[in-house]
């Protein structure tokens, strides 16, 4: 498939596992030079060998995307490694695992300001044709068990990047947002519950259509009596 993309230069967070690993797969796939950051060095270098080997440049380094100058920085020196920028993709999240006090801190650091500030820090060296896909959740928009910093966080994204279309669409860059349901990964939020808390695991399996949760690759092809859809968050919806 041919999306356009050969040659353009993509920046995506938190890009060593899961969606983030995905789609910056895809992007390699399509031809286009990818700039990767995650928490662990060793995590970074090892994607970074990996999607290397699809020919086109890959640049990564680990990067505390909470930490403002510590994020600036691995923006601009990823820019400067593949000369410009074309994409943008704030994929990292801080998830749902800290005390609650500490766990709104750390979603509005990792998931509202991580997205806020990679998009001041990226638009003013994108062109016509640029685009920024941010990730949100199904959660932001549905009611989801108790109620959650990581929810309400991420709904925040929904009203910041609809008014971020309207501020730059005339400048020729458009901004989406993508709302994964469920996505399953080794080492993810769903392998975790499915080990330490089954009963949610299950509850949460069952209400699936497909009677399974997503998965960061692209979906098996469906039976005729199946939903001719690829999972929502996959990279074949965004």
């Amino acid at each position: 498939m041919d999306l356009g993309l050969s040659g353009k230069r993509a920046l995506v967070t938190g890009a060593t596992k899961g969606i983030g690993r995905r789609i910056a797969e895809r992007l390699v796939q399509e031809g286009a030079h990818v700039g990767i950051c995650a928490r662990h060095q060793e995590d970074v270098e090892a994607a970074v060998e990996a999607l290397g080997a699809q020919g086109t440049r890959v640049w990564g380094r680990a990067c505390d995307v909470g930490s403002g100058s510590h994020y600036l920085q691995w923006i601009h020196d990823a820019i400067a490694a593949l000369g410009g920028v074309d994409v943008f993709v704030p994929n990292v999240t801080a998830g749902s695992r800290r005390d609650p006090v500490e766990q709104w801190r750390a979603n509005f650091e990792v998931d509202v300001l991580g997205t806020v500030r990679g998009c001041d820090a990226v638009l003013p060296k994108m062109t016509s044709g640029g685009a920024i896909v941010a990730i949100g959740t199904t959660a932001a928009v549905e009611t989801f068990m108790a109620p959650h910093a990581y929810n309400a966080m991420k709904a925040a994204l929904i009203t910041y990047t609809k008014q971020l279309s309207q501020a730059v669409g005339p400048k020729g860059i458009r901004v989406n947002l993508v709302l994964p349901g469920p996505i399953e990964f080794e080492g993810g939020a769903w392998d975790r519950i499915k080990t330490h808390m089954p009963e949610i695991y299950e509850r949460m399996r069952a209400l699936e259509p497909m009677g399974r949760m997503g998965r960061p690759e692209k979906s098996p092809t469906p039976s005729p009596s199946s939903p001719a859809t690829a999972p929502v968050g996959s990279p074949a919806s965004i």
